[in-house]
Protein backbone atom coordinates (compact mmCIF):
# COMPACT_ATOMS: atom_id res chain seq x y z
CA UNK A 1 0.00 0.00 0.00
CA UNK A 2 1.31 3.38 -0.99
CA UNK A 3 1.97 5.94 1.69
CA UNK A 4 2.05 8.44 -0.72
CA UNK A 5 -1.11 10.29 -1.53
CA UNK A 6 -2.69 13.23 -4.31
CA UNK A 7 -5.94 14.87 -4.56
CA UNK A 8 -7.67 17.82 -5.80
CA UNK A 9 -7.49 20.46 -3.78
CA UNK A 10 -10.50 21.49 -1.75
CA UNK A 11 -10.03 25.00 -0.19
CA UNK A 12 -9.18 28.22 -2.08
CA UNK A 13 -6.93 31.13 -0.18
CA UNK A 14 -9.61 32.19 2.34
CA UNK A 15 -10.02 28.70 3.57
CA UNK A 16 -5.84 28.63 3.55
CA UNK A 17 -6.01 31.57 5.44
CA UNK A 18 -8.89 30.66 7.51
CA UNK A 19 -6.37 27.98 8.63
CA UNK A 20 -3.48 30.58 8.92
CA UNK A 21 -5.21 32.52 11.77
CA UNK A 22 -6.92 30.01 13.67
CA UNK A 23 -5.04 26.50 13.72
CA UNK A 24 -7.49 24.53 12.76
CA UNK A 25 -10.51 23.36 10.31
CA UNK A 26 -13.37 21.51 11.21
CA UNK A 27 -14.98 19.15 8.60
CA UNK A 28 -18.34 18.18 10.69
CA UNK A 29 -20.33 14.62 9.46
CA UNK A 30 -18.00 13.64 6.30
CA UNK A 31 -17.39 10.03 6.77
CA UNK A 32 -20.65 7.85 6.45
CA UNK A 33 -22.42 6.43 9.42
CA UNK A 34 -21.38 2.70 8.19
CA UNK A 35 -17.38 3.97 8.75
CA UNK A 36 -18.03 5.32 11.94
CA UNK A 37 -19.81 2.00 13.25
CA UNK A 38 -17.17 -0.38 11.46
CA UNK A 39 -14.19 1.85 13.07
CA UNK A 40 -15.62 1.43 16.66
CA UNK A 41 -16.12 -2.23 16.19
CA UNK A 42 -12.95 -2.69 15.01
CA UNK A 43 -11.01 -0.50 17.29
CA UNK A 44 -13.31 -2.51 19.84
CA UNK A 45 -12.29 -6.01 18.74
CA UNK A 46 -9.36 -5.69 16.79
CA UNK A 47 -6.59 -4.13 19.95
CA UNK A 48 -3.65 -4.89 18.60
CA UNK A 49 -0.19 -4.96 20.70
CA UNK A 50 -0.74 -1.76 21.58
CA UNK A 51 -4.69 -0.64 22.15
CA UNK A 52 -3.60 3.15 22.30
CA UNK A 53 -1.98 2.83 18.84
CA UNK A 54 -4.42 0.95 16.60
CA UNK A 55 -1.89 1.64 13.71
CA UNK A 56 -3.01 -1.96 12.12
CA UNK A 57 -6.11 0.06 10.94
CA UNK A 58 -4.37 1.99 8.65
CA UNK A 59 -4.41 -1.32 6.83
CA UNK A 60 -7.31 -1.21 6.21
CA UNK A 61 -8.70 -0.19 2.68
CA UNK A 62 -12.30 0.41 3.66
CA UNK A 63 -10.60 2.85 6.81
CA UNK A 64 -7.90 4.25 4.46
CA UNK A 65 -10.30 5.45 1.54
CA UNK A 66 -13.40 7.33 3.66
CA UNK A 67 -11.16 8.78 6.80
CA UNK A 68 -7.55 8.87 6.25
CA UNK A 69 -8.28 10.17 2.06
CA UNK A 70 -11.97 11.26 3.02
CA UNK A 71 -12.14 14.40 -0.14
CA UNK A 72 -13.08 17.29 1.79
CA UNK A 73 -10.40 16.69 4.60
CA UNK A 74 -7.69 14.86 2.50
CA UNK A 75 -8.12 17.74 0.19
CA UNK A 76 -7.30 19.99 2.52
CA UNK A 77 -4.41 18.40 3.44
CA UNK A 78 -3.11 18.86 0.39
CA UNK A 79 -3.78 22.79 0.07
CA UNK A 80 -1.60 22.99 3.66
CA UNK A 81 1.27 20.24 2.56
CA UNK A 82 1.25 20.47 -1.05
CA UNK A 83 1.02 17.47 -3.73
CA UNK A 84 1.64 13.55 -3.15
CA UNK A 85 1.90 14.33 0.64
CA UNK A 86 2.58 11.33 2.91
CA UNK A 87 -0.26 9.70 4.36
CA UNK A 88 -0.13 8.61 8.55
CA UNK A 89 1.75 5.68 9.76
CA UNK A 90 1.08 5.88 13.64
CA UNK A 91 -2.79 5.91 14.56
CA UNK A 92 -2.99 6.97 18.56
CA UNK A 93 -6.42 6.24 20.03
CA UNK A 94 -7.80 8.17 22.74
CA UNK A 95 -10.55 6.30 24.11
CA UNK A 96 -12.17 7.52 27.35
CA UNK A 97 -14.62 6.54 29.83
CA UNK A 98 -16.69 9.37 30.98
CA UNK A 99 -17.13 11.47 32.73
CA UNK A 100 -13.53 12.93 32.81
CA UNK A 101 -11.87 16.08 34.27
CA UNK A 102 -10.60 18.57 31.44
CA UNK A 103 -6.83 17.76 30.73
CA UNK A 104 -4.07 20.01 31.25
CA UNK A 105 -3.19 22.48 28.12
CA UNK A 106 -0.38 20.87 26.34
CA UNK A 107 1.85 20.88 22.57
CA UNK A 108 2.47 17.49 21.91
CA UNK A 109 5.86 16.57 22.08
CA UNK A 110 7.90 17.21 19.19
CA UNK A 111 6.30 20.76 18.28
CA UNK A 112 8.12 23.58 17.02
CA UNK A 113 7.42 27.00 16.73
CA UNK A 114 7.35 29.23 13.43
CA UNK A 115 5.87 29.88 10.15
CA UNK A 116 6.62 26.10 8.75
CA UNK A 117 3.48 23.80 7.91
CA UNK A 118 5.42 20.58 7.55
CA UNK A 119 3.09 18.60 9.06
CA UNK A 120 -0.65 18.11 10.14
CA UNK A 121 -2.21 16.94 13.12
CA UNK A 122 -5.92 15.32 12.63
CA UNK A 123 -8.81 14.07 14.73
CA UNK A 124 -11.60 12.13 13.68
CA UNK A 125 -14.15 11.23 15.79
CA UNK A 126 -16.56 8.31 14.72
CA UNK A 127 -19.45 9.32 17.23
CA UNK A 128 -21.31 11.98 17.88
CA UNK A 129 -19.24 14.07 20.23
CA UNK A 130 -21.19 17.27 22.17
CA UNK A 131 -19.56 19.28 24.72
CA UNK A 132 -20.90 16.43 28.03
CA UNK A 133 -18.44 13.95 26.16
CA UNK A 134 -15.66 16.20 26.12
CA UNK A 135 -14.56 16.90 22.49
CA UNK A 136 -10.89 18.33 21.80
CA UNK A 137 -10.62 22.08 23.02
CA UNK A 138 -8.39 23.81 21.35
CA UNK A 139 -7.14 27.28 21.48
CA UNK A 140 -7.83 29.12 17.95
CA UNK A 141 -4.81 31.20 16.86
CA UNK A 142 -2.52 29.27 19.41
CA UNK A 143 0.16 27.47 17.05
CA UNK A 144 1.84 31.09 16.40
CA UNK A 145 2.81 31.04 20.57
CA UNK A 146 5.90 29.70 21.92
CA UNK A 147 5.48 28.28 25.18
CA UNK A 148 6.66 24.96 26.69
CA UNK A 149 3.92 22.75 27.83
CA UNK A 150 5.54 22.50 31.70
CA UNK A 151 4.09 25.95 31.45
CA UNK A 152 0.61 26.00 30.03
CA UNK A 153 -1.04 23.15 32.32
CA UNK A 154 -2.09 25.50 34.55
CA UNK A 155 -3.89 27.77 33.00
CA UNK A 156 -7.71 25.94 33.06
CA UNK A 157 -10.40 27.63 30.89
CA UNK A 158 -9.08 30.22 29.18
CA UNK A 159 -11.39 32.38 27.06
CA UNK A 160 -11.66 32.33 23.50
CA UNK A 161 -11.08 28.79 23.43
CA UNK A 162 -13.47 26.37 21.64
CA UNK A 163 -14.46 22.65 21.83
CA UNK A 164 -14.77 20.39 19.00
CA UNK A 165 -18.21 19.90 19.37
CA UNK A 166 -19.28 17.95 16.66
CA UNK A 167 -21.59 15.50 14.33
CA UNK A 168 -20.47 11.75 14.42
CA UNK A 169 -17.70 10.97 11.48
CA UNK A 170 -16.72 14.41 11.40
CA UNK A 171 -12.38 15.19 11.16
CA UNK A 172 -10.62 18.28 12.71
CA UNK A 173 -7.31 19.66 10.96
CA UNK A 174 -4.83 21.20 13.54
CA UNK A 175 -1.59 22.64 13.15
CA UNK A 176 0.55 20.07 15.23
CA UNK A 177 1.27 22.91 17.89
CA UNK A 178 -1.65 24.14 18.61
CA UNK A 179 -2.88 24.72 22.36
CA UNK A 180 -5.40 21.89 23.11
CA UNK A 181 -6.24 19.55 25.17
CA UNK A 182 -9.38 16.59 25.92
CA UNK A 183 -12.10 18.87 27.17
CA UNK A 184 -13.98 18.11 30.68
CA UNK A 185 -16.82 15.26 29.91
CA UNK A 186 -20.51 15.28 32.09
CA UNK A 187 -21.85 12.70 30.32
CA UNK A 188 -21.61 9.04 30.47
CA UNK A 189 -20.54 6.01 28.11
CA UNK A 190 -17.23 5.63 26.08
CA UNK A 191 -15.82 8.77 24.01
CA UNK A 192 -13.90 7.83 20.79
CA UNK A 193 -11.15 10.03 19.22
CA UNK A 194 -8.56 8.70 16.58
CA UNK A 195 -5.40 10.85 15.90
CA UNK A 196 -2.91 10.74 13.07
CA UNK A 197 -0.55 12.90 11.16
CA UNK A 198 -0.13 13.97 7.49
CA UNK A 199 3.64 14.97 6.30
CA UNK A 200 4.75 17.33 3.59
CA UNK A 201 6.67 15.32 0.64
CA UNK A 202 7.35 18.62 -1.68
CA UNK A 203 8.44 22.27 -1.17
CA UNK A 204 6.01 24.96 -0.36
CA UNK A 205 3.98 26.60 -3.06
CA UNK A 206 0.49 27.42 -4.02
CA UNK A 207 -1.48 23.91 -3.93
CA UNK A 208 -4.90 25.52 -3.52
CA UNK A 209 -7.52 26.65 -5.41
CA UNK A 210 -7.77 29.98 -6.81
CA UNK A 211 -10.10 32.31 -5.68
CA UNK A 212 -10.15 35.73 -8.25
CA UNK A 213 -11.57 37.61 -5.50
CA UNK A 214 -8.75 37.40 -3.28
CA UNK A 215 -6.18 40.39 -3.83
CA UNK A 216 -3.70 39.97 -0.78
CA UNK A 217 -2.56 43.48 -0.20
CA UNK A 218 -6.21 44.46 0.16
CA UNK A 219 -7.09 41.99 2.52
CA UNK A 220 -7.81 41.80 6.11
CA UNK A 221 -5.65 38.89 7.99
CA UNK A 222 -6.93 39.93 11.74
CA UNK A 223 -8.03 37.23 13.60
CA UNK A 224 -11.74 39.16 14.25
CA UNK A 225 -12.82 36.46 17.00
CA UNK A 226 -9.19 35.92 19.02
CA UNK A 227 -9.22 36.12 22.41
CA UNK A 228 -7.16 39.05 24.14
CA UNK A 229 -4.21 36.75 25.30
CA UNK A 230 -2.04 38.00 22.46
CA UNK A 231 -0.29 41.47 21.38
CA UNK A 232 -2.40 43.59 18.92
CA UNK A 233 -2.27 42.73 15.59
CA UNK A 234 0.55 40.19 16.05
CA UNK A 235 -2.47 37.88 14.63
CA UNK A 236 -2.24 39.51 11.36
CA UNK A 237 1.79 39.51 11.06
CA UNK A 238 1.87 35.72 12.05
CA UNK A 239 -0.86 34.66 9.61
CA UNK A 240 0.27 36.60 6.44
CA UNK A 241 3.79 35.32 7.39
CA UNK A 242 2.46 31.81 7.28
CA UNK A 243 -0.09 31.98 4.17
CA UNK A 244 3.64 33.32 2.50
CA UNK A 245 5.60 30.39 3.59
CA UNK A 246 2.62 28.36 2.47
CA UNK A 247 3.08 29.86 -0.86
CA UNK A 248 6.70 29.56 -0.99
CA UNK A 249 7.18 33.72 -1.07
CA UNK A 250 8.56 33.17 2.73
CA UNK A 251 11.50 35.22 1.63
CA UNK A 252 9.25 38.15 0.44
CA UNK A 253 7.60 38.23 4.09
CA UNK A 254 8.62 41.95 5.27
CA UNK A 255 6.95 44.14 7.93
CA UNK A 256 7.21 48.03 8.07
CA UNK A 257 5.54 47.82 11.35
CA UNK A 258 3.37 50.54 12.42
CA UNK A 259 0.21 50.82 10.63
CA UNK A 260 1.94 49.42 7.29
CA UNK A 261 0.83 45.86 6.16
CA UNK A 262 -0.68 43.26 6.72
CA UNK A 263 -2.06 45.94 9.55
CA UNK A 264 -6.45 46.19 9.49
CA UNK A 265 -8.10 48.91 9.17
CA UNK A 266 -10.27 51.29 6.91
CA UNK A 267 -7.94 53.22 4.78
CA UNK A 268 -8.76 55.06 1.80
CA UNK A 269 -5.63 54.27 -0.40
CA UNK A 270 -3.43 51.01 -0.91
CA UNK A 271 -1.66 50.34 1.69
CA UNK A 272 2.10 51.10 2.59
CA UNK A 273 4.53 48.58 3.42
CA UNK A 274 3.21 45.96 0.64
CA UNK A 275 6.45 44.09 0.37
CA UNK A 276 7.41 43.64 -3.27
CA UNK A 277 6.76 40.51 -5.62
CA UNK A 278 3.98 39.14 -3.71
CA UNK A 279 1.43 40.23 -5.81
Amino acid sequence: MSRIYDCPPSLDEFGVIDFCKNGYLLFPGVVPEEINERTIEFIETNPGPFDYEPSHILNEDWFVENVICQPDAAGAVRCLLGRDFGLPILMSSHRVECPQPAQEWHRDGGSKWGPQVNYLQVFYYPQETPAEMGPTEVLPGSHHLFSLSTLMGHYGSIAGAKYAECPAGSIVITAYNIWHRRGKSTGSGVRHNLKYNYWRMTSPGPSWKHNPDFDITDFDWQQTEAPTFRQQFRDSFDAAEMFLWLSGRHDKFKVMGGQGWPMPGNRLERQYGIPEGIE
